[in-house]
């Protein structure tokens, strides 16, 4: 017997006959006898019809009264699902964020958990009953009713997992595990059985969009075994956990992330001084601009080229913020260039290998694809190259490592 967390998305619960499904799903695992606390989204497209309907108000909501009006999409569910579990004889009661008492800070439509009391979920499992909590929703200490931000559910699943000291965390969505590689780009992509916090954490930060970035810190940071599965299909999912397994199989390289949403911006002709790069990341940072990847290049004479890479929706903004940077240093030029994407390999396996770097620019080489960038980290390295390449590089580098073969796993 188990206490397991179970989150369903929007498109697992996005119509009435789904919802059903979910709860025979929820009751073979009652069956086995295992304490179940479910957490929901919206029904799919719901949040955006909500916020649309905002819109039709007021250009720009004010953010309380958006999230009051957004939470009301994850109370239909909840209640939905609970009224499909009683119907199928299976105890169950459903709970916004606020009756459970999900406490977060006061930042509307972004918020972050503060604490969960867990008291009234742990009553509920003791007396036999399944417990269906709205996602992405909580309450700020002043009692307001807040949001956690896009892919909130996921981060309310385990957050709520980690509080209740869960087995385990399932997250339920519409790919079968995590893979290798996006399986529209490389046919070969293999379903991992096994992956690490850390690896997962990087490969959501590079593009890989199976999970939300801030509930795999969550888990990360709380040790909650994570395990992807799909909503429909029966099989055993990826689990995503702390231990890093030292074995003879044991992948250098887990999995190729990338990201077609970068932009490239280059600032040349700055003084070669102490201070320069603040002077200009300064005001990017100021105008709310993120900063991905750097490069810094000094001349002979005494001037630097500096390049760094943004959000391509970022890239109007922050060519403008560059540009009066560039006017007021007497730099010689500012250009940019929204024809990149960034592919990135993964893999613990990194710490104990040499020349994974050499191996990956081999492989991109022998395609003749230009290197634009580069960025590393203990297990990950990054490359910028021309988008029009992408694919390829996906392909090839996919191929370069191994992934393509199911024995470079040790399946």
């Amino acid at each position: 017997m188990a206490l397991i967390v179970q989150k369903f998305g929007g498109t697992s619960v996005g119509t009435v006959e789904r919802i059903e499904q979910v709860a025979e799903k929820v009751k073979k695992f009652r069956e086995r006898g295992d304490d179940i606390v479910v957490v929901v989204s919206a029904m799919s497209g719901e949040t955006n019809r909500l916020i649309d309907l905002a819109k039709q108000i007021c250009d720009q909501p004010v953010p309380r009264e958006l999230d009051v009006m957004v939470s009301t999409g994850e109370q239909v569910t909840i209640a939905l699902l609970a009224m499909a579990l009683i119907k199928r004889g299976v105890p169950a009661v459903s709970y916004t964020g606020n009756q459970v008492r999900i406490l977060t800070d006061s930042a509307h439509t972004k918020a972050r958990i503060l604490h969960i009391d867990g008291q009234r979920i742990q009553s509920d499992l003791k007396a036999g009953r399944v417990v269906v909590v709205a996602g992405f929703q909580g309450v700020d200490d002043k009692g307001n009713i807040t949001t956690l931000g896009r892919g909130g559910s996921d981060t309310t699943g385990v957050a709520l997992a980690a509080a209740l000291k869960a087995d385990e965390c399932q997250i339920y969505t519409d790919v079968d595990g995590v893979y290798t590689t996006d399986p529209r780009v490389v046919a070969k992509a293999q379903r991992l059985e096994k992956i690490t916090f850390e690896e997962m954490l990087e490969m959501a930060s590079l593009g890989s969009k199976v999970l939300q970035i801030r509930s795999v810190e969550f888990a990360g940071k709380y040790n909650v075994p994570l395990r992807v599965l799909h909503s429909f299909q029966e099989g055993p999912g990826t689990l995503i956990t702390l231990d890093e397994e030292e074995s003879m199989e044991q992948p250098i390289i887990s999995g190729i992330a990338f990201n077609r949403d970068e932009a490239k911006l280059t600032i040349r002709g700055v003084p070669d001084t102490p201070g320069i790069a603040f002077k200009i990341l300064g005001p990017i940072s100021a105008a709310n601009i993120e900063v991905d990847m750097i490069v810094q290049n000094v001349a002979h004479d005494m001037t630097t080229d500096f390049t760094f890479t943004v959000h391509r929706n970022d890239y109007t903004n922050a060519l403008k913020v560059l540009q009066n940077t560039a006017n007021e240093m007497g730099a010689r030029e500012v250009i940019g260039d929204t024809n990149i994407a960034k592919v990135s390999i993964v893999g613990v396996g990194m710490r104990s290998h040499a020349g994974v770097a050499s191996r990956m620019f081999e492989a991109l080489a022998k395609e003749s694809i230009n290197i634009q960038m580069i960025s590393t980290s203990e297990i990950k390295v990054s490359v910028v190259i021309e988008e029009k390449y992408l694919e390829l590089a996906v392909r090839a580098l996919h191929t370069a490592f191994e992934l393509d073969a199911p024995t470079a796993r040790g399946e």
